[in-house]
């Protein structure tokens, strides 16, 4: 009987010893994010040489790496330092060191500076910009609008160094003149 409760016991410690430490660790003191929110200011803004977002509220992690920005209007993408696209959505995570963000929700991209039926827009959910290479992914189904025209594309990249616009997986067409 002795011997059938130290192996008991034995085997307790043992499973006590695999399973220690998966439990999620708690934070630590005083890690709480850091949340701007609108409040009495009605703008925000966010600026690097690449792009810039007004917003409406944002939070950044406790460790400073990631912020998450929500209602981005009024972005801007630049290209040689020149309004390139413009850029609202729903919500960006943005990768504070990379400056790599991720828009998601209700996202729309347009040309920014072509107006009225010259107008090129973008209407997806899912938006990735890498700073580095300066490219922008829009890998979800979306929605293209050119000279009152709509396509339905699979996938859009933007290669911002060499202006470059890839569509893919095409439905529909649309009537390009000079």
């Amino acid at each position: 009987m002795a011997i059938a409760a130290g192996i008991a016991f034995a085997a307790f410690l043992a499973v006590g010893f695999i399973l220690a430490g998966r439990e999620p660790v708690p934070d630590a003191p005083n890690s709480q994010p850091i949340v701007l929110k609108g409040g009495h200011v009605s703008n925000h803004r966010i600026d690097t040489q690449s792009w810039s977002f007004d917003y409406k509220r944002a939070e950044q992690s406790p460790n400073g790496s990631v912020a998450t920005i929500t209602g981005i209007h009024n972005g801007i993408l630049f290209r040689k330092g020149k309004p390139y696209l413009r850029i609202s959505a729903q919500e960006v995570s943005i990768n504070t060191a990379s400056l790599d963000f991720t828009a998601i929700g209700d996202v729309h991209v347009e040309s920014a500076n072509a107006k009225g039926n010259g107008a090129r827009s973008f209407d997806t959910d899912l938006v990735e910009w890498d700073d580095g290479l300066k490219h922008l992914a829009m890998p979800h189904p979306s929605i293209v609008r050119t000279r009152g025209q709509v396509l339905k594309v699979d996938s859009i990249t933007v290669d911002f160094k060499k202006g470059l616009v890839t569509l893919e997986g095409v439905h529909g067409g649309i009537h390009l003149s000079r």
